[in-house]
């Protein structure tokens, strides 16, 4: 997959900030939502490859546009699968809240897992704890782990977990280990993505959160050399026999992070909405803005940070 590919990506991850940042604040998710879907799928539009999404806003019957299974790009480039989230925190940019974001990930066909629009427990971590870490151990025991591979005291560790009443009990474990606690109120993306970054507070992700973000934060800890696993976490049997039908054989199945990104040739990018940790929101000028992306490549390992002033009298509109 040619490396300039991430460049070209990171267009569309634009378009879609761009057009969602100027509802921020105001309430309105939909329409946030779809601001950010309706940029991107016409910034696709102008992008040479023959994109399949795979993770997307839903399936056929349920998006208009962006569903899971649609082809985007011109049909002229690479075969490529794609996972996105347009707007991954609608509710932080309704509310004019913290790490809202645009985001993508494309590998060769067939190096994603084809996950269902339901929930999944996670648990991500940065290099120094990959490869010791498991999902099905006991929280205390992976917290120690994580401690001592990062040659820290457990009281000064720091988890990330979304402030959800389904996570009453999970916090309560943390907190009884003595563990740092930073709840968030949406975004686990992010949320993964910041266990892998230097100089950010927070060394664990865990807790439940939305299928298809999983496959998104493993393609990023794909590329940041962190770990991840998922297992699907069902809230009733039809979704379960939508998993089926869209090939998910054992429904019970830890996922590690290569079943769910496979392969060297995963991209991964983000632009900001909202400023959060990892990346500043648009800011608008009188005759354009400034935006702050994030583009990835697993091969290299390769962390770009983009800076991007847009004039909008020169610039497509999508």
């Amino acid at each position: 997959m040619d490396r300039n590919l991430g460049l070209e990506l990171v267009r569309v991850t634009e378009a879609a900030a761009l057009a969602s940042a100027r509802l921020m604040g105001r309430g309105d998710e939909k329409a946030a939502d779809q601001a950010a879907v309706d940029a991107m799928r016409r910034a696709f539009d102008d992008i040479d490859i023959d994109g399949m999404i795979v993770i997307g806003e839903g399936e056929r019957d349920e998006a208009p546009m962006l569903y899971i299974g649609e082809n985007v790009g011109t049909k002229k480039g690479p075969s490529i699968d794609i996972a996105l989230d347009p707007l991954e925190g609608t509710t932080i940019t309704a509310k004019g809240g913290y790490n809202a974001t645009s985001v993508i990930a494309v590998a060769e066909r067939g190096c994603f897992l084809h996950a269902p629009d339901t929930y999944m427990n996670k648990i991500a971590v940065g290099p120094e704890a990959r490869g010791l870490v498991n999902l099905d151990d006991p929280i205390p025991e992976t917290l120690k782990k994580v401690a001592q591979a990062m040659k820290k005291h457990l009281e000064d560790l720091t988890v990330c977990i979304l402030d959800r009443p389904r996570h009453d009990e999970l916090i309560k474990q943390v907190r009884d280990c003595g563990s740092r606690i930073k709840l968030i109120s949406d975004g686990d993306v992010s949320g993964a993505i910041a266990t892998c970054m230097p100089d950010s507070p927070v060394d664990i992700l865990l807790g439940i959160g939305g299928a298809p973000e999983g496959v998104l934060s493993a393609a990023a800890l794909k590329c940041l050399g962190g770990d991840f696993q998922g297992s699907l976490h069902f809230r009733n049997d039809d979704e379960k026999e939508r998993a089926k039908k869209m090939g998910v054989k054992d429904l019970n199945k830890t996922y590690t992070l290569e079943e769910l990104a496979k392969g060297e040739s995963v991209l991964f990018c983000a632009t900001g909405v909202t400023d959060g940790e990892m990346l500043k929101g648009v800011s608008f000028t009188g005759n354009g803005a400034v935006t702050y992306s994030i583009v990835m490549r697993a091969r290299t390992r390769t962390i770009r940070w983009i800076k991007s002033v847009h004039h909008f009298d020169f610039k497509p509109k999508y």
